[in-house]
């Protein structure tokens, strides 16, 4: 298969949905040989907020200091090959095409058929192993303890902060939430929190006693240094970050640390789009949504910005809103493209009491059209969704045009 008849078929096994569970992935990993080999480190990171961020640190964090890493995430925002990453260059298209077109022929058979995500994982241990990996960073996709991730063997367990998401997978309260993601903890291997809700730290601390793992909460916010990121809460993310490159013994000092959090970057997370007025958050929930209000508020303290907001279904919308409304001053709601997006009715009754004015649009481009006369900052905001079609946007328009021949 050629890469984008590769991604296409990728993309088409979304049909399978989500299964939760590790005897699958186990099996794939196993019979694509995608293990990791004997020395490779592995962290694998868990949580509702923060994840994302904590990973891209560590990352950063490690090939400043001259480890090879490889780095699995999710979703992505515009290009697949963002998912899998070796010292920060996305996976070739040849190569993700190659391992597909393998990976196709083998699951032929099989009486129950991977999903996107156990797929997209075993491409990326492949390479990782394939191209000599010597730390492999992990994002959960969702939960913890059933999640295709948790299939690899980790030799350190980091969970960032818990909170209520994803309820009809992962349990309506904050206890079972945490258990799923507690489900990362590997027996006698140690494990590194945020600082956590009574209840998810109660939780954490007692899976990992069962498990006789040796577990410390970072709850200070790593200061002395510059970060790249945006908000208070990227602080504690870095401070974990740090922890748990110091936990599997990766050689760091002042000079690497200040050099990689000077640089570090985290697409949609409080980004600003050079030389014009957006900034793109993918705060999705209302634990998210909190941070982004507490940064907008500590980068734009005088202003209130001009919001897009879009949203998909499952999501505490109103909760997020209701955090947001006050760093508003008008709010252009839009649609996503994406079968799961709530529409523009569903947008607006979504909406706080007492609201600032907002314009309902047909789609994300006529929103974007309609901010062009706002003097303030405009924030794009409310799904990851919506994050990577804004940035889709907003870089071809700013893509330089070539000159004449």
């Amino acid at each position: 298969m050629t890469y984008h008849e590769a991604i296409d078929w990728l993309y088409s096994t979304q049909q399978f949905g989500i299964k939760l569970g590790l005897e699958q992935p186990r099996r794939l990993l196993r019979e694509t040989l995608s293990f990791p080999k004997p020395g490779v480190k592995v962290i694998h990171v868990a949580g509702t907020n923060g994840k994302g961020s904590t990973c891209a640190i560590i990352d950063a964090l490690a090939r400043a200091g001259g480890t090879r890493t490889g780095l699995f995430t999710s979703p992505h925002l515009i290009d697949f090959r963002e998912r899998i990453q070796i010292n920060g260059a996305h996976i070739p298209e040849e190569t993700t095409a190659s391992y597909l077109t393998h990976i196709k022929k083998h699951v032929s058979a099989w009486d129950h058929h991977p999903t996107f995500f156990e797929l997209t994982l075993a491409v990326a241990m492949r390479h990782f192993r394939e191209q000599a990996c010597e730390l492999i960073i992990l994002e959960t996709g969702m939960g913890g303890r059933l999640d295709a991730t948790t299939a690899v063997p980790a030799d350190l367990a980091v969970i960032t902060p818990i909170a209520l998401d994803h309820s009809q997978w992962l349990g309506e309260t904050l206890r079972e939430v945490a258990g799923e993601k507690a489900g990362i903890i590997v027996a006698g291997n140690p494990v590194l929190s945020s600082r956590q809700e009574p209840v998810a730290r109660s939780v954490i601390e007692q899976q990992a006693n069962e498990l006789a793992s040796p577990v410390e909460f970072v709850t200070e916010p790593l200061t002395g240094y510059g970060i790249n990121l945006r908000g208070p809460h990227q602080r504690e993310n870095a401070a974990l970050a740090l922890a748990a490159l110091h936990q599997i013994g990766v050689p760091l000092n002042s000079d690497i640390v200040r050099q990689a959090l000077s640089t570090v970057t985290w697409p949609g997370r409080f980004e600003p789009i050079s030389n014009t007025p957006f900034i793109l958050d993918g705060a999705h929930n209302p634990h998210a949504a909190e941070a982004l209000a507490t940064t907008w508020k500590q980068e734009y303290p005088t202003e209130k910005a001009t919001l897009v907001f879009g949203a998909v279904e499952g999501k505490d919308t109103d909760k997020v809103l209701a955090i947001l409304a006050p760093i508003a001053q008008h709010i252009h709601l839009t649609p996503i493209d994406s079968p799961r997006s709530l529409t523009l009715e569903e947008l607006t009754a979504a909406l706080p009491a007492g609201a600032p004015p907002h314009t309902q649009h047909p789609c994300l481009s006529e929103a974007l059209a309609a901010t062009q006369t706002s003097t303030a900052p405009i924030l794009i905001t409310g799904s990851l969704f919506l994050i990577g079609q804004a940035k889709a946007m907003l870089s071809a328009q700013c893509a330089p045009r070539s000159s004449s021949q």
